[in-house]
C-alpha cells in the first residue's frame, strides 16, 4: 500500500515542483531583462522537462534504466498524440514557420537517432554525449534565430502573458530553489513507488514508465497547453510542447546516460522507440500540409493515443 501512496504523492509533488520552477525562473529572467519569448523557449521548456530529468537520473542511480527510457518514450507519445491532439481538436492549430523549418526536423531526427543509439541494448556515456550535443546545438540555434529575427508581435504578447508577476527577487529565487528540491524528492518517491508497483503487478519497469509515469510527468505540458488554448494564446505553448519532445530525448536522456549507462530492453527497442519515432514522423505530413493541425487531425491523434494506451494496458500487463 505504501508504494502506491509514494507513486501518487511523487507525481503530485513533481507537478508542483515544476510549476514553482517555471514561475520562479520566468520571473527572475524577466527581472534581469531577458526577452519574454526567450524565457518561454528556454526556462519554461526546460522547467517543464525537469520531472523527466529527475526521474531519469534517479532511475539510473537505482539501476532502473528501462524506466527512464520508457518514461521519455511514453512522455513524447503523450505530448504529440494526446496533448497536441487535444489542443487541435479544441481549436485548429496554426503553426509558426520556425516550428516546421527547425523544431519539427530536429524532433524527428532526435527520435530516430535515439532508436539507432539504443539498438544495441544500452545507452552508453558516448551515446549520452552525442544526444547532449544535439540539445546544445538546437538550443543555440533557437536562441540565435530569436535574437536575430524580427519579433512577432503576437508571439511577444503571448510570451508576456506566460511570465508571472515579478515580485521580490528573494521570493522568486526561493521559489526556484524550493521547486528544484521538491522535484528531486518527488522523483525519488515516484521511482521507488513505480519500481515496487511494477514488481507487485508483474509488469516491467518500462511499461510503468510508458503509462503512469509518462502521463504524470506530462501534466505540466498538458495543463499549460489546455489553459493557453482556452485563453486563445497557444503558439508559444505549442512551440514549447514540440521543443520539450526534443529536450526529453536529447537533453534528458543525454544527461542521464552521462551519469550512468542505461539499459534498454528489447521490447523498448522493438516496440516503444519505433512507435515514438512513428508518432513524430506522423507530424510531418500533418504539419506541412496547410501548415496547421485541423480538428479532424487532432481528433485522430487523440484516438491513436487512446488505442495505444489500451494496447499497452491489455497486451503488456
Amino acid at each position: 500500500m505504501v508504494e502506491y501512496v509514494l507513486l501518487v504523492a511523487g507525481l503530485a509533488v513533481l507537478v508542483l515542483g515544476a510549476e514553482w520552477v517555471v514561475r520562479g525562473g520566468s520571473a527572475i529572467a524577466a527581472r534581469l531583462g531577458v526577452s519574454p519569448l526567450l524565457v518561454g523557449l528556454t526556462v519554461v521548456s526546460l522547467g517543464t522537462s525537469l520531472p523527466e530529468l529527475a526521474i531519469g537520473i534517479d532511475s539510473a542511480l537505482n539501476d532502473a534504466g528501462p524506466l527512464a527510457v520508457g518514461n521519455v518514450a511514453g512522455t513524447n507519445i503523450v505530448n504529440i498524440l494526446l496533448i497536441l491532439g487535444l489542443s487541435a481538436a479544441m481549436v485548429p492549430l496554426a503553426l509558426r514557420p520556425q516550428t516546421i523549418r527547425i523544431d519539427l526536423p530536429v524532433m524527428v531526427g532526435s527520435a530516430l537517432l535515439l532508436w539507432v543509439l539504443a539498438a544495441n541494448g544500452t545507452l552508453s556515456r558516448l551515446d549520452g554525449l552525442i544526444l547532449l550535443v544535439v540539445a546544445i546545438v538546437y538550443t543555440a540555434t533557437v536562441i540565435r534565430l530569436e535574437i536575430s529575427g524580427t519579433p512577432d508581435p503576437v508571439m511577444e504578447s503571448e510570451a508576456v502573458e506566460e511570465v508571472p508577476q515579478i515580485g521580490s527577487m528573494w521570493v522568486r529565487s526561493l521559489q526556484l530553489v524550493a521547486g528544484l528540491a521538491v522535484i528531486i524528492v518527488g522523483a525519488d518517491w515516484l521511482v521507488d513507488g513505480a519500481v515496487t508497483v511494477a514488481g507487485d503487478l508483474g509488469v516491467s519497469e518500462a511499461v510503468i514508465g510508458l503509462t503512469v509515469v509518462a502521463i504524470g510527468t506530462s501534466a505540466p505540458e498538458l495543463v499549460t497547453t489546455i489553459v493557453s488554448t482556452i485563453r486563445g494564446n497557444r503558439d508559444l505553448a505549442i512551440g514549447n510542447l514540440i521543443g520539450s519532445s526534443t529536450y526529453n530525448i536529447a537533453f534528458i536522456l543525454g544527461a542521464t546516460a552521462l551519469v550512468r549507462p542505461l539499459e534498454v530492453t528489447s521490447e523498448l527497442v522493438r516496440i516503444d522507440l519505433p512507435l515514438m519515432a512513428a508518432a513524430t514522423l506522423l507530424c510531418v505530413p500533418v504539419f506541412v500540409t496547410g501548415r496547421k493541425v485541423t480538428r479532424v487531425e487532432g481528433g485522430l491523434f487523440v484516438a491513436l493515443y487512446v488505442a495505444y494506451l489500451v494496447w499497452v494496458v491489455v497486451a503488456r500487463t
